[in-house]
């Protein structure tokens, strides 16, 4: 320990995501090791701004290390994009000794937290969370797991339906921008085919599959949907499109949604949360800021904060190989 911090706040910013809880309680605890006071800032940057702030302590962590979602709340905070906003956020760390805080969400926090760190020269370090796992310089993000072990319970129970009555179904999960949870769970789940934004594969190819599917004696069919796919036809538009060029399918669609986000946290995102939370503090105490905590080779790693929200992640090419030899 180098450097004297003596009192860290954690917030939650920007969509939930399983794990999140787990590292709060990984926060917590670890300044408890290092007898440095914690604060929980509710309701994200929000709550920094209106000084929405209760102190924490190892005991205040008990029993959510199993629990979804995030007990500090998160927002969207018009507000902090602003100079004003996060000079009044400013102000309330600074009325309450708060000397640096960890951020635990996805690049819209991050891009927040360095923009606090270059203005006020604020110790910030930020963790993860986010199911898209769309953040540079990690293999994993917080929740990634849970929601992919999430969508392919669903579609194993989807396709109990599916071959009950001979249908076609389109699974629509959660990736506007990134197809990781399609590509995964669909290779996972054993879908027919995958319709990831990374890769376009059109909708002639698509309905050659399918009729090929049909063919070979396949009586259902599973297609994951990326909600970013780039064929330009949402979920819906698919099911008309492929029923008026292969009548022979009967045609459901079923939207997973935010189900995704929810749910206790595999043992993974557990684990990968008291990590990163442990390293978070330390690197906190070490002088270190405006790096984000991220796995690599299962070790961990800090990656400067403007790094990780400018990068770009990159789909799995042998994972989309694998896929494309599974769906013979």
């Amino acid at each position: 320990m180098t450097t004297k911090i003596e009192k860290i706040g954690v917030l939650t910013s920007g969509g939930d995501s399983p794990g999140m809880n787990a590292a709060i309680r990984s926060v917590v605890r670890t300044c408890a090791y290092h007898n440095i006071d914690c604060v929980g800032i509710y309701r994200g940057y929000q709550g920094m701004i209106e000084g929405d702030f209760k102190p924490m302590d190892a005991r205040s962590v008990n029993n959510i290390i199993n629990k979804g979602g995030t007990i500090l709340k998160s927002a969207r905070c018009m507000e902090f994009r602003t100079k004003e906003g996060r000079s009044m956020a400013y102000e309330q760390l600074k009325a309450e000794g708060i000397d640096a805080f960890v951020v635990i969400g996805g690049d819209g926090s991050f891009t927040g937290g360095m923009i606090f760190n270059q203005e006020y020269n604020f110790p910030v370090i930020g963790i993860p969370g986010t199911i898209d796992n769309d953040i540079f310089g990690t293999t994993f993000t917080l929740g990634f797991d849970t929601a992919l072990n999430t969508v392919v319970d669903a579609i194993d129970k989807i396709r109990d339906t599916a071959s009950s009555h001979n249908r076609l179904f389109f699974v629509e999960v959660m990736g506007r921008d990134v197809g990781h949870i399609a590509l995964n769970a669909g290779v996972g789940a054993g879908a027919e085919e995958i319709l990831i934004p990374e890769e376009n594969l059109g909708l002639d190819r698509l309905v050659e599959s399918l009729k090929r599917s049909k063919e070979s004696g396949k009586s259902s069919s599973i297609v994951i949907v990326a909600e970013g796919d780039k064929t330009g036809k949402n979920v819906f538009e698919l099911k008309e499109y492929v029923e008026k060029h292969l009548p022979v399918y009967d045609v459901r669609v079923s939207v997973l949604g935010h189900m995704q986000r929810g749910g206790s946290p595999s043992c993974y995102d557990r684990v990968l949360a008291s990590r990163m939370g442990v390293r978070a503090v330390e690197a906190l105490s070490e002088g270190k800021t405006n790096l984000m905590v991220g796995i690599k080779d299962n070790k961990l790693t800090l990656t400067p904060l403007e790094m990780a929200i400018k990068g770009h992640t990159e789909i799995d090419k042998e994972l989309i190989r694998v896929s494309d030899i599974m769906t013979i």
